[in-house]
């Protein structure tokens, strides 16, 4: 931020606090404290406010399926193509979301892939399958392939070499 981008910045800004309160699968609870300058309480309860916090998963989920799922190749021309499937991915989505009478997170992004490719064929439309609502869900962020037994190889292959032969 520049100097006087800085200054011209009000001295106090004035904003509205609201905590809420959400279960977890584990019988604790967790509270979240949320800023807003959106004063009106009527307008904007803290219910309303509190939603899209509960959804911020979704955004890494769906990065997640731009990454692993579809494949991410560092050519500009591919992310542009990915990018194009990946938006048709989600308005077939949101299509099967209304015709279903869900919301399009819940509809599965792989049914949704799938479909483009029967689309073109002379059959009737899919009923893609419907995820269940899980708000509270985490998914452990680990690997799934084990490393290799043997260790890295930190010296000159020489050495290495003289130690086994010693």
């Amino acid at each position: 931020m520049s100097d006087e981008v800085y200054r011209s910045l009000p001295e106090r800004l004035v904003v509205r606090e609201l905590r809420y309160r959400t279960k977890l699968k584990t019988t604790r609870t967790q509270e979240t404290t949320l800023v807003t300058t959106l004063f009106d309480s009527k307008k904007h309860p803290a219910d309303e406010l509190a939603a899209p916090y509960g959804q911020r998963w979704r955004i890494e989920t769906n990065l997640n399926h731009l990454k692993t799922t579809m494949g991410v190749a560092g050519v500009i021309k591919e992310m542009t193509i990915y990018a194009l499937v990946y938006n048709l991915v989600r308005l077939v989505m949101l299509e099967a979301a209304e015709r279903q009478n869900t919301t399009p997170a819940r509809i599965s992004f792989v049914d949704a892939l799938r479909w483009p490719a029967q689309a073109c064929s002379k059959l009737p439309p899919l009923r893609l399958a419907t995820n269940p609502h899980r708000p509270h869900r985490y998914e452990p962020r680990v690997r799934k392939r084990r490393p290799k037994e043997y260790n890295q190889m930190r010296s000159p292959r020489r050495q290495l070499k003289q130690g086994l032969i010693r």
